[in-house]
């Protein structure tokens, strides 16, 4: 299988936030705006590349990797949702100060990203997501249960996720993800691991999978997405398993409920690409986002 090669090369940093040190990768001119590219859960900033790649050239880019993910520090303990809200808050200090940014977020990301946007509306110029459209509702009965699997977690203890190779992983990635190209996911994979004795490893902090003993509470979520400011692009895969999950479990149409919330918000869904939309089709997802920023 060919190696999927970087057209525009990324240049790394490492910065304090918050008490960890954090990986970032920038793309393009230092004196362009910058754009923030937020990654989802067990993903990584470098997975960016193939959309940067396909984007115009002239753009600054960012992306950090979020705390106990690629190469960033991690917690080696439980995690809270929260917290990311506060390393973007202090990178945008780092980076912007008070000017108003740019957060196109995957996923996890785009979900951090909306919060954002909503509780600190005057930072944020522009908001795209890709497929970071919440969870589906909980309900509260389920708490006691919740706090009893989170605490027997704890007792056991996690560990680290093995493969023998990187190539496996690849493999393993595209029989979960048919529409995987086979360069994109051997790239893919090298990004998310890294060496061990008996092979590789994902770089991703195993403490992450442990339940939030938290319930989701998507009337928070959805009352800070109504204080989002910014124009909002909302771009959705058809063949996305999470979006049928959530639109089976609460019987209720996404971007119907995305357009009860932001006050100004354009949706783009592609029928034939999933949650990975900018795996599976970078050039694609990059035209709709390029076309979308131009008009704002």
């Amino acid at each position: 299988m060919s190696a999927y090669q970087a057209v525009v090369p990324p240049r790394e940093q490492v910065i304090p936030i918050r008490g960890l040190a954090h990986r970032l990768l920038h793309w393009g001119p230092d004196d362009a705006p910058l754009i923030f590219l937020l990654h989802g859960f067990q993903d990584c900033a470098d997975t960016f590349q193939f959309l940067v790649d396909a984007l115009p050239r002239g753009l600054h880019f960012v992306a950090p990797d979020w705390r106990g993910f690629g190469g960033s520090s991690r917690n080696d303990a439980p995690y809270w949702f929260p917290d990311y809200l506060g390393d973007l808050d202090a990178m945008l200090d780092f980076f912007v100060g008070a000017q108003p940014t740019t957060l196109i977020g995957h996923s996890m990301g785009g979900n951090i990203a909306a919060l954002y946007a909503g509780v600190r509306a005057e930072r944020i110029g522009r908001l795209i997501s890709l497929e970071g459209f919440g969870l589906p509702r909980v309900d509260a009965e389920r708490a006691p249960d919740r706090f009893v699997e989170w605490l027997d977690q704890l007792r056991k203890g996690v560990k680290e996720s093995y493969y023998e190779t990187s190539a496996r992983l690849a493999q393993q990635l595209q029989r979960r993800n048919p529409r995987l190209p086979d360069a994109i996911a051997q790239f893919v994979a090298r990004a998310w691991t890294q060496p061990a004795a008996d092979g590789v490893i994902l770089r991703f902090d195993p403490w992450h999978r442990l339940t939030n003993p938290v319930l989701y509470r998507r009337e928070e979520a959805e009352a800070c997405w109504r204080r989002v400011r910014a124009p909002t692009l909302l771009v959705l895969g058809g063949q996305s398993e999470y979006r049928r999950r959530l639109e089976s479990h609460d019987g209720v149409n996404e971007v119907s409920r995305w357009q009860s919330c932001f006050a100004d918000l354009e949706v783009r869904d592609f029928p034939g690409l999933g949650h990975m939309m900018h795996h599976e089709d970078a050039p694609a997802v990059a035209a709709v986002i390029e076309d979308w920023l131009h008009r704002h």
